[in-house]
C-alpha cells in the first residue's frame, strides 16, 4: 500500500498537462517571496473566502443550528479533506491539489442542505428556465462571486487554478460509480451541463469524488443515531452491514477506515480509483439505507416545508422590487421596512454591477473598491436581476436566511 502507484500520473510539474492544470483565468497578484505551490495558494485563498466561512452555519443533513455536535457543511468538507488526503498520500498523488479541491467542493451549496438546493432549483427553472445544481453553482461562486483583497486592498475574483475549478464541478458524489478515471482534459469545465456528466480531469479530483461519498454516508449515520432517527430495527440492520467486511466492526468509523484501506489496495492507473466488489456493494447498500431510514424520514418533513417558505418568501419580496431603471429607487424606498434584507442585497448588487448605475454614497464607494467581473452589468433585464437574487440566496447560511425571513414577518 506504500507503493505510490499513481506518482507518475499525479498533478505535478512532470505531468504533461501541468501548465493547463495550474492555469488561471487571469493572473494573481505576485509575491516574490511566496513559497507556496499554485495549488497550496488556492487552498489558502479558499480558506480566506467568505463562502468557506459560511459553511459552518449551513446544514449538512440535519437542521440543528444550536447543537454543536451535529455535522455542518464545514465539518463535512473537513472529513472529505481527511479521507481524500489520506488516500492521495498513500497513492502518490498531489496532496495539495486534493486538499484544495476538498475544501472547495461544496462552496456552492445552498442554505438548508439539499432541501434548499431543491427550492432554488425550482425557482431557477420557473423564472429562468435554467437548472441549478450545487457543483455548477460552486464553480460560479469561485469564478465570479467570491472576492479577496489584493496587496492594495482592492477586491478581486479568486482566480483559482483550472484543476481546482474542475474538481469542484465534477465532484458529484451521488452517482454510484467504481473504477473512476480522469476524463480527457480537452473537455472544458464549461461543457458540464448537468451534475456528474463528466469525471474530473485529474486523478486527485477522482479521489475527492469517492471520498465525498465515504465521508457523508458515515457521518450522516452518526448524527441520525445521536438525534434518535434510527430505531432498534434500523440499527441492527446497520450493524449487519458494518460487519459484512469486518466482524469486529461496531461503528461507522471502522466502516470508513476499511473503505479507505480498500481503495488504497485496489486502485491503480489501469483500473481507476475503486473499491473492491465487496466494499463497493457495502457502500451502495449503506447509501440506500441512509435514503430509506434517514433522508426520507418523516421527521424531516416540517424542515422541508419551513425551508421552502423561508427561501421563496425572500425571493419573492426581492423580485417585487424590480422595475428596470427604478429598481434602485424601489429598494431604497423599502429600506426602512426591511433594513437588513434590503441593505444586504444592495451591497450585493453594488459589488457586481457596473459602477455607473450604482447610486452615489456608500454603495458607490463599495463598488469602486472592487476590481472584479461585473456579472450583473447594468441590471438591463429582469432575468439578470433574478440571477442576482438566486446568487444572493444560494450563498446564505441557514441562520442568515432565517434572520431575514423573521424580519419580513415582523415589519
Amino acid at each position: 500500500m506504500t507503493e505510490l502507484k499513481f506518482r507518475s500520473v499525479a498533478a505535478t510539474p512532470e505531468n504533461e498537462n501541468f501548465e493547463k492544470l495550474i492555469s488561471r483565468k487571469t493572473e494573481l497578484y505576485y509575491r516574490t517571496d511566496d513559497i507556496r505551490s499554485p495549488f497550496a495558494r488556492d487552498y489558502t485563498r479558499i480558506l480566506h473566502s467568505r463562502a468557506y466561512r459560511r459553511l459552518k452555519h449551513k446544514t449538512q443533513v440535519f437542521f440543528n443550528i444550536d447543537n454543536d455536535h451535529i455535522c455542518t457543511r464545514m465539518e463535512h468538507v473537513a472529513h472529505v479533506e481527511s479521507v481524500s488526503s489520506t488516500v492521495a498520500r498513500a497513492l502518490g498523488l498531489n496532496e495539495e491539489l486534493t486538499k484544495a479541491i476538498s475544501v472547495a467542493h461544496d462552496l456552492g451549496h445552498a442554505p438548508f442542505g439539499h432541501q434548499g438546493e431543491t427550492v432554488i432549483k425550482e425557482l431557477s427553472k420557473q423564472y429562468l428556465n435554467k437548472d441549478f445544481w450545487h457543483e455548477k453553482n460552486g464553480l460560479r461562486f469561485v469564478d465570479d462571486i467570491e472576492l479577496l483583497e489584493d496587496n492594495y486592498k482592492r477586491n478581486q475574483n479568486l482566480n483559482l487554478t483550472y484543476a481546482v475549478r474542475d474538481g469542484i464541478i465534477s465532484h458529484c458524489g451521488e452517482l454510484d460509480e467504481n473504477g473512476i478515471k480522469p476524463r480527457d482534459i480537452s473537455i472544458s469545465v464549461e461543457d458540464f451541463d448537468k451534475a456528474g456528466k463528466y469525471q474530473s480531469a485529474t486523478w486527485e479530483g477522482c479521489v475527492v469524488k469517492i471520498a465525498d461519498k465515504i465521508a457523508y454516508v458515515g457521518r450522516d449515520i452518526e448524527d441520525a443515531v445521536r438525534l434518535g432517527f434510527l430505531d432498534e430495527t434500523a440499527q441492527n440492520k446497520l450493524l449487519r452491514m458494518a460487519q459484512m467486511h469486518d466482524q469486529k466492526a461496531l461503528n461507522t468509523t471502522v466502516i470508513m477506515h476499511n473503505m479507505i484501506i480498500d481503495i488504497c489496495k485496489n486502485s491503480s492507473p489501469e483500473e481507476g480509483i475503486l473499491l473492491s466488489p465487496v466494499l463497493n456493494r457495502q457502500l451502495k447498500e449503506i447509501k440506500e439505507f441512509n435514503y430509506e431510514c434517514i433522508y426520507k424520514h418523516k421527521r424531516l418533513v416540517p424542515f422541508q416545508h419551513y425551508s421552502k417558505l423561508v427561501l421563496t418568501q425572500i425571493f419573492e419580496i426581492l423580485l417585487s422590487f424590480y422595475d428596470g431603471r427604478s429598481t434602485w429607487n424601489n429598494l431604497a424606498e423599502n429600506r426602512a421596512f426591511m433594513p437588513k434584507l434590503v441593505r444586504s442585497f444592495e451591497k450585493w448588487l453594488a459589488r457586481y454591477c457596473d459602477v455607473d448605475v450604482i447610486p452615489s454614497g456608500e454603495y458607490k464607494i463599495l463598488a469602486l473598491e472592487c476590481d472584479n467581473r461585473k456579472i450583473y452589468g447594468k441590471l438591463e433585464t429582469r432575468e439578470i436581476y433574478i440571477q442576482a437574487i438566486i446568487d444572493f440566496i444560494s450563498g446564505m447560511t441557514d441562520r442568515y436566511a432565517i434572520e431575514l425571513f423573521n424580519e419580513l414577518i415582523e415589519y
